[in-house]
């Protein structure tokens, strides 16, 4: 594949159908989602995002999804009212819900009901960047994990908490981390790898040797090309594979 070629092919990506911010709440709390509607959807994603909040950057992703011909909601972690500007910002919010894991699954459980509600399909998956991506493992962990055919992660968070573990039961994994991720190391990868096997679990790890932590993230610092089409690739075929059952 042309690496140059799909960035830009991904960019000029037309507007969905429908495609529009969503306002729901949990609690007390006002919360903004995204929603993309393909025009025959052969699946639904759900998407987390990173500790920056639901920004442009998942709101392309559930585009392209859309174009691809899924369903796509983007939840909200955080709520309205959360600042995200600064990094003690984003470090407080994570912070917050690391700390409360029955509040990460509240939230959580509302982006589903708030994505089912919108799409007819029946099979979705889920996906999450950087703090997104321990979200969804945190899904996959939960009571709620037979509710997705399937999670990926992109650069995501591996650890897993005191008290939780993989029973190996859960449906397939697909985790795509850059080689040269300093925030969150191969050492977690390979941790995350020998729990999974132990549990019997069915996961696959991809490495992009020289990406950094946050690699697909357009325009930034971090983007890496290659690592970003790569990753790309392995995730479409794995909801093809994952929606088609």
């Amino acid at each position: 594949m042309n690496i140059k070629y799909f960035a830009v092919a991904t960019a000029l990506l037309a507007t969905p159908a429908i495609a529009d911010d969503v306002s729901y709440s949990v609690g007390d709390d006002a919360l903004t989602g995204y929603w993309a509607a393909a025009e025959n959807p052969q699946g639904l994603v759900l998407i987390v995002h990173d500790w920056d909040g639901l920004t442009d950057y998942e709101r392309k992703r559930a585009d392209m999804l859309a174009e691809m011909g899924y369903d796509a909601f983007a939840l909200d972690m955080f709520g309205d009212d959360t600042p995200t500007e600064t990094v003690d910002h984003r470090r407080a919010a994570t912070g917050a819900l690391y700390q409360d894991r029955t509040r990460m699954r509240a939230l959580l459980q509302a982006g589903v009901a708030q994505a089912r509600e919108r799409s007819e399909a029946e099979a979705m998956v889920v996906i999450g960047y950087c703090f997104g991506g321990a979200v969804a493992l945190e899904m996959a962990r939960s009571d709620m994990t037979a509710q997705a055919r399937g999670y990926a992660t992109f650069h995501g968070g591996l650890s897993t908490p005191e008290g939780q573990s993989w029973d190996g039961d859960e449906p397939p994994l697909l985790v795509m981390h850059g080689g040269a991720d300093t925030s969150i190391t191969l050492q977690d990868v390979t941790g995350l790898a020998s729990e999974l096997e132990e549990a019997g679990n069915t996961y696959t790890i991809e490495v992009y040797s020289n990406a950094p932590h946050a690699f697909t993230v357009f325009g930034s610092d971090r983007y890496n090309a290659r690592a970003d089409a790569a990753s790309w690739a392995a995730f479409t075929a794995f909801l093809a594979d994952r929606t088609s059952e």
